[in-house]
């Protein structure tokens, strides 16, 4: 370690808060930004006040607690809301649509076709070809109504 000798600290802390807000991209978790902003703050401050090593090490802990928690407060007033909050969730963005059954849904259990894909699908029994509205799923298993039991929708 003899050639950390000829580094400034505040090179060296730049150095660790750029690589820790690098390594937030690869492990992500919102965490590690907030140390590398503190350690890239610790730099700069022992680069313009020339800060002991003990005060550089005081510097980031309290920084970095300050940061995240202030981070976390503000991240739970003002959540970030994706463009798409479906984007995860298969089932969810299936509700309301209609399939069609391929394999008649009989005693409660039966086959669907919705996209390009088939589905299991649980409801009332339903002939091969009906038409059935996604109304929920169970697992990896659709809900299904037929269409023409749906209320103000005509047959």
């Amino acid at each position: 370690m003899d050639w950390l000798g000829g580094l400034d600290a505040h090179w060296i802390w730049l150095t660790i808060g750029v690589l820790l807000a690098g390594l937030e991209m690869l492990v992500p978790g919102v965490y590690l930004v907030w140390l590398g902003i503190a350690a890239i703050i610790t730099g700069v401050l022992t680069g313009l006040l020339h800060l002991s090593l003990p005060a550089q090490v005081i510097d980031f802990v309290f920084l970095s607690l300050i940061i995240a928690f202030s981070a976390r407060r503000f991240l739970r007033e003002s959540p970030i809301v994706g463009a798409d909050p479906l984007m995860n969730r298969r089932v969810a963005r299936m509700l309301g649509q209609t399939a069609v059954v391929v394999q008649a849904i009989e005693h409660g259990s039966g086959r669907v076709h919705f996209g390009d894909s088939e589905w299991i699908a649980s409801g009332p029994d339903v002939a091969v070809g009906e038409r059935v509205r996604i109304t929920g799923s169970d697992g990896a298993t659709l809900l299904v109504e037929p269409i023409a039991l749906l209320p103000n929708e005509p047959s």
